[in-house]
Parts: C-alpha cells; sequence; structure tokens
C-alpha cells in the first residue's frame, strides 16, 4: 500500500453551491504533482443536495474522495476529528468546503514546514472572490477585542488591506481561522484533537493556543493566496444560533484558558 502524503480534511453542510468548485480545485492544484492525496468530506446532515454530489464524486474518485455522512449537524469539532482519526498523511490539510486553492500552494504550505520544525502550522493568504483580503488571522481575543470585532470586522478588513504589502516573506500570528489550516500529521500526537466541548467555535483559536503553549508557532505565509467563498454564518455582528454558539464556544475558551482581558503572548516579532 502506497505511503499518503498529504490528507484533505473538508466539512460540507447543506454545500451545493460550493463543493464540487472546492474539490475541482483540489484535483486541479495537484494534478501531475508527486503527492498521493486522500480526501475526507464529512457531511453535517446536509438537507440539500449535497450528499448526492458527494455520492457522485465518490463513485468519480473512489480511490481518493472518502465520504463519512452524519446524521445531524454535529458542528465542527466532532465532525472533523472523525476524519482526523482517519486520515493517514503525513500531512494534513484541513479546508473549509468553500475554499479554492490554488496550484503550487499546497507544495508552498508544505515546504514551509520542512524548512522549520518549529512551525506547526502554516497557512496562506485569505481573499474573497472579489479579490479583497479576509481577515484571516488576529491576536489572541479578548472580551473587547472580540466585541469591537463584530462590530467593525469589514471596516478592519478594509483597513488591512489598504496597508498590507505582499513581501513574500513568513509572518508569525497568535491564530489563523481554520478556513485553511496545513500541519503536520504528529502535531495531532503532540496536542491532540480539536476541543470537541466546543460545537462551532472559536475551535481553531483554541487549537492555535494549544500549538503555541506546546512550543510550535503558527507561520502565515502571505505570497501564498486562497479564494474563500466564506457564507459568514458567524462573521460580524448577526444574532442568530451561529452567533449564540460562537458566544458560548468564547466563553469556555475563555474559562479553559484562565484569561479574559490579559490574552498569552508568544510571538516574537510584530503583529
Amino acid at each position: 500500500m502506497n505511503q499518503i502524503d498529504i490528507s484533505f480534511v473538508l466539512l460540507t453542510w447543506n454545500s451545493e453551491r460550493y463543493i464540487e468548485k472546492c474539490i475541482d480545485s483540489i484535483l486541479i492544484a495537484l494534478k501531475g504533482s508527486p503527492f498521493l492525496f486522500e480526501i475526507f468530506i464529512v457531511d453535517n446532515g446536509s438537507r440539500d443536495t449535497t450528499i448526492d454530489r458527494l455520492n457522485q464524486l465518490h463513485e468519480k474518485h473512489v480511490e481518493i474522495i472518502k465520504v463519512i455522512l452524519l446524521e445531524k449537524n454535529t458542528g465542527t469539532t466532532f465532525s472533523r476529528n472523525l476524519a482526523l482519526k482517519k486520515a493517514a498523511g503525513d500531512y494534513i490539510c484541513i479546508m473549509d468546503s468553500d475554499v479554492e486553492i490554488l496550484p503550487g500552494s499546497i507544495d508552498k504550505l508544505i515546504g514551509n514546514l520542512k524548512e522549520d520544525s518549529h512551525i506547526g502550522l502554516s497557512v496562506p493568504k485569505i481573499i474573497y472572490p472579489s479579490g479583497q483580503l479576509q481577515k484571516s488571522t488576529d491576536r489572541f481575543p479578548t472580551i473587547i477585542r472580540k466585541f469591537y470585532r463584530y462590530l467593525f470586522l469589514k471596516k478592519i478588513e478594509s483597513v488591512e488591506a489598504s496597508n498590507e504589502e505582499t513581501s513574500g516573506t513568513l509572518r508569525e500570528v497568535d491564530y489563523a481561522i481554520s478556513a485553511i489550516w496545513l500541519l503536520r500529521r504528529t502535531l495531532l500526537t503532540d496536542i491532540g484533537f480539536l476541543d470537541e466541548n466546543i460545537f462551532y467555535a472559536p475551535e481553531d483559536v483554541d487549537y492555535c493556543l494549544r500549538i503555541w503553549k506546546a512550543g510550535f508557532k503558527i507561520i502565515y505565509d502571505d505570497a501564498i493566496h486562497v479564494i474563500h467563498h466564506t457564507q459568514e454564518i458567524s462573521r460580524g455582528f448577526r444574532m442568530n444560533k451561529a452567533f449564540f454558539s460562537h458566544i458560548k464556544g468564547l466563553l469556555y475558551y475563555f474559562f479553559k484558558h484562565r484569561y479574559i482581558f490579559n490574552p498569552p503572548s508568544f510571538r516574537t516579532n510584530a503583529h
């Protein structure tokens, strides 16, 4: 049996608009590459045509695509962990199903990990389909920072986009949203899996803080970019189920890591 180089882990939930484009982008990006890869797709109880599309994709790429169907929405931690426990790749790429990767992006993210064993997570710049920067990295949250982000996210993104300079250098960040992560599978042994006490968010912030606490760092590479057709179910200030789930997860995160106003600091360079 051939050794798998990369395991992709994707979640779907009523993702009929995006999943085929996402899968196509992976297949195109890795076409002709030396990497052997597998794609796990966990469906969280979709009620649209997503499951039919997943079955079609599996039949078309039976050696590559592995589908796990759940009867209901279990959030992002339990469902991702199901796939992570099955992943055989030396490297794991956690992706949202509404992300498109570009040729060369995965190679470069893996290259960053190979160059420095202290890097726990390698992430690219994320842009909207319009080309506008999506704010995908940030400092560890406090109550005040989260409140400001909820109210002024679009303004923050606009300011950061106007100030950004694509230098091609790597930059340490506190955390990166899990729209796309690239990590070694050994990190799961060092740190463990996603915290299933968090249903939806901020499981990504929690995992990134655990990465830093374990002595690794998180690297943002602004020379690499992917496209995110973000569904924004919990972005901005919206009084919906996702919003209240996020608040619950955030309170759990603060209690777990024992801070509210004074976040931990690990990075060696300015953000």
